[in-house]
Formats: C-alpha cells, sequence, structure tokens
C-alpha cells in the first residue's frame, strides 16, 4: 500500500536536504580526495541520477554495485548478509490515473462539438510521477553464487599494452567533435582546445595514462566549452576555472571507469574554486 503523501514528502525532503549538505561539504572542505572519491562512485554509478550518486557516495562509498534485496535473491542467487544495514537511495514509482480531457480535431486542433454545442471529452489514462525512498544494498553485503564476469567487471581494464591504447585513443578521435593530433608542445603543456581551429592538440612524448587524461579532458572542453558552435539560446560562457574543474572532473571520472589511475593530477584548483561558488553551480557543473 502506497505511503501517505505527506509522509513521502517530509522524507524525500529530509533525504535531498542530506544530499546538499553532503554535497556542499565535499566542495567546501577543501579536501581534494573527498572530491576524488566523490568522482570514483559517480564513475561507478553512471547510470543512477545525481542524487542517487549522492546517496550511495554519502552513506557507503566504497560501494562497487548496488541492488535491492529481492533482486540480489531472484536475479543473483545471492542474499544480504544478517545485520547488514541497507542504502537508502530514491526511485521512481510513478501510478496511472484516468482523466477527462477535451477531444480535439486531429487536423485543427480544437475542441469537437456535440450536436448541442458541447465540448466532446473523451477518458485518458496519464501516469503520474512519483518517488519513494527505498533500501539497496552493495555486493559487499551479500553472500553467495559469484557474478557472471560482465556484471561484476563491465569494462575491462585499459592495460597499457600498445594494442590496447591505439584502440583507446582511436575511440577518443572518433567521439571527439574536432580532430585530434598530437605535436611537440612545451613540457608544462598536456594539450589544448583551439575554438579558432576547431582542433586538439596533445603534447607528444606523453605517458599513454597522461596522454589519455589528457585527450578527455580537452575532448571534454571541446564538447561542453566550444561556444562558437552553440545555439545562441544554448550559449552561457563560463569561468575559467570552472571550464578547467568540469574537464578535470570529466577526465578523472572517465580514467577511473576504465581503470586507469591518475593520481591528484592538476586538482589544485578546485579548491579555490569551489569555495567561490554556490551549490547549483558545483550540481551544474556536475
Amino acid at each position: 500500500m502506497p505511503e501517505k503523501p505527506g509522509k513521502n514528502r517530509e522524507q524525500l525532503k529530509e533525504i535531498t536536504d542530506r544530499i546538499e549538505a553532503g554535497i556542499r561539504d565535499i566542495f567546501e572542505s577543501g579536501d581534494m580526495e573527498k572530491y576524488r572519491n566523490y568522482l570514483r562512485t559517480m564513475s561507478r554509478f553512471h547510470n543512477y541520477s545525481l542524487n542517487n550518486q549522492a546517496l550511495i557516495h554519502l552513506q557507503r562509498p566504497d560501494a562497487t554495485l548496488v541492488a535491492g534485496y529481492n533482486r540480489w535473491r531472484d536475479k543473483f542467487s545471492r542474499h544480504v548478509l544478517r545485520g547488514e544495514k541497507g542504502i537508502t537511495i530514491i526511485a521512481p514509482t510513478p501510478y496511472k490515473k484516468k482523466i477527462e480531457q477535451e477531444k480535439l480535431d486531429p487536423d485543427t486542433k480544437l475542441p469537437i462539438l456535440d450536436a448541442d454545442g458541447k465540448v466532446v471529452t473523451e477518458e485518458k489514462e496519464i501516469e503520474i510521477p512519483m518517488f519513494r525512498l527505498v533500501k539497496v544494498f552493495d555486493y559487499a553485503q551479500t553472500d553467495g553464487k559469484p557474478l557472471p564476469e560482465r556484471v561484476a567487471s563491465p569494462v575491462a581494464n585499459l592495460t597499457g599494452s600498445v594494442e590496447n591504447y591505439e584502440a583507446f585513443m582511436e575511440a577518443l578521435r572518433r567521439s571527439s567533435p574536432v580532430p585530434v593530433e598530437v605535436k611537440p608542445l612545451s613540457a608544462d603543456m598536456d594539450g589544448y582546445f583551439s575554438p579558432k581551429s576547431q582542433s586538439i592538440t596533445l603534447r607528444e612524448g606523453m605517458s599513454e595514462v597522461q596522454t589519455v587524461s589528457a585527450a578527455v579532458h580537452e575532448i571534454a572542453h571541446a564538447k561542453l566549452h566550444n561556444y562558437a558552435l552553440q545555439q545562441p539560446e544554448e550559449r552561457r560562457h563560463k569561468s575559467r576555472n570552472t571550464e578547467e574543474v568540469e574537464a578535470e572532473s570529466i577526465s578523472f571520472m572517465v580514467c577511473a571507469y576504465f581503470g586507469i589511475e591518475t593520481g591528484a593530477n592538476s586538482f589544485g584548483y578546485v579548491a579555490t574554486w569551489s569555495k567561490n561558488a554556490e551549490l547549483p553551480e558545483f550540481r551544474a557543473s556536475l
């Protein structure tokens, strides 16, 4: 039986307040390890909403794969260990409702009138969006049959071999909205995106990990900050700091998803940026 709307709203308000406080703490603390750990969680649960990514991270930051109690049992033949506390997330629970609405002429889109001049109505079923709190459990909180390899390891780690590296770089080139080339650059520059020439240049001679990290970083700039190609109504110039944090965060998450350890890299400016921005800007960037 559905929970009372008032109680459900209170629970959702409490949990969203917790999300806001948690995200604010991550950014305002100036602790870059906190931020990197948050991005790692986002990379593991990229199919989840931002709110649920935050909830999973705040409750169990080392989570790797989550599912409900029954799903673990029925789908994966695993059971939740006794005494384990579930991770609260927000789940959509829409319901259908029948309403009466005006019947429109398919050609004129105007209401159809009956012989007496009254508007003809018809019954239509609509879906009302609703949300409720549910519990999920991490893989480490369960025991039973080993997971299928494709579930346990959805993406293979990049080994660093030339074959995998070349394939990875080719995939990045194909995903880039602009050409990517490798050229000699000064040692203090890993690469850059040029809006003028609509191209990306990476520094020749970098390690494979550094090249992949820089490539993702610059492709993020080309996709998110290529204002010249955006429609006027979509164009919203951001500060340089915001652009850099967005690009570096994307690079870190993509590399983490594929098992590429990039280390601290260039997160030094995140602390300064985060202390001078509002939470809505954080969330928009993420």
